[in-house]
């Protein structure tokens, strides 16, 4: 990919943040990304969910709600229900919206999972971990419970796992970038079988090692952008620096909005997709 910073965008943008473009010829590919340094002052990074009677609404009524600096697509969401039900743990401030996905049904067998998810302390680090949760908690491992394809995991052992304390969440999946290396857990957390790892427009997030919050969305489904494999959303995501990076909610749900601005066109349209849950970076006025 050849990144290019979006000037006219980012001197609006507060120092610390920057929002890049990029383009691949040969793919062909379009594809941006923002750059967060979480110490910043006076600012928030959260997890916000709709408000509206059907629980769904676009990125643009999402950022004119919160005023936002930057907004992006969260996780997964059941589209045709109405009001529609979130994909496993959303959580707001410490208040549990949708809990976590502790097993999925393939067909006949019951996988027990510990699915990936994206989490945000009170200081804005942000964390990316596979969990499940218990009663009123949520649990983290340090490894996803392995399962593959008609060898299932018959239940979670929660005494190797610790408890996962951060303010935000949301959980989606797979984990694209752990410790440093691509690691793509597909099979581990039983997204065989479904459209996840097939070529869609994207988003990701991930962060640094020295404490940047790298946000992405891929283009797709359109003579100018193809789309991206997992794997080649993780070198994307590798390429940035991350050390640790997650899959979200991609295909025509993918979008980024800068200050009330929509950057990509996720299908080849303007037209926006409502979504249940989105990351946003806010900044106290």
């Amino acid at each position: 990919m050849q990144w290019r910073p979006m000037e006219r965008i980012n001197q609006n943008l507060p120092d610390g943040i920057k929002v890049y473009k990029g383009k691949n010829n040969i793919m062909p590919l379009k594809a941006w990304y923002a750059e967060v340094d979480v110490s910043l002052q006076d600012m928030s990074i959260r997890v916000v969910h709709s408000q509206d009677t059907d629980r769904k609404e676009t990125l643009s009524e999402f950022s004119d709600n919160l005023n936002a600096s930057i907004v992006v697509n969260g996780g997964y969401f059941i589209m045709d229900k109405n009001p529609t039900d979130h994909v496993g743990l959303l959580m707001s401030n410490n208040i549990i919206n949708s809990p976590a996905i502790s097993s999925v049904l393939r067909g006949n067998t019951r996988y027990f999972l510990t699915r990936s998810a994206l989490g945000i302390r009170d200081d804005n680090h942000i964390d990316i971990a596979w969990i499940a949760s218990r009663n009123d908690s949520i649990y983290e491992w340090q490894a996803p419970v392995l399962n593959q394809q008609n060898i299932p995991q018959l239940s979670l052992d929660f005494s190797q796992a610790v408890p996962w304390n951060v303010r935000d969440a949301l959980q989606a999946g797979p984990v694209l970038i752990s410790d440093g290396e691509i690691n793509i857990t597909v099979d581990e957390e039983v997204f065989f079988g479904s459209e996840i790892p097939n070529i869609h427009p994207r988003t990701a997030a991930g962060y640094t090692s020295d404490g940047r919050f790298i946000i992405m969305v891929v283009d797709g489904r359109q003579i100018a952008s193809r789309g991206v494999y997992l794997q080649e959303l993780a070198v994307m995501m590798d390429d940035l620096d991350c050390v640790e990076a997650i899959n979200l909610d991609g295909g025509g749900s993918s979008g980024m909005v800068v200050n009330g601005k929509m950057l990509n066109r996720p299908t080849g349209t303007t037209i926006q997709r409502e979504v249940m849950s989105a990351i946003a970076v806010l900044f106290q006025e």
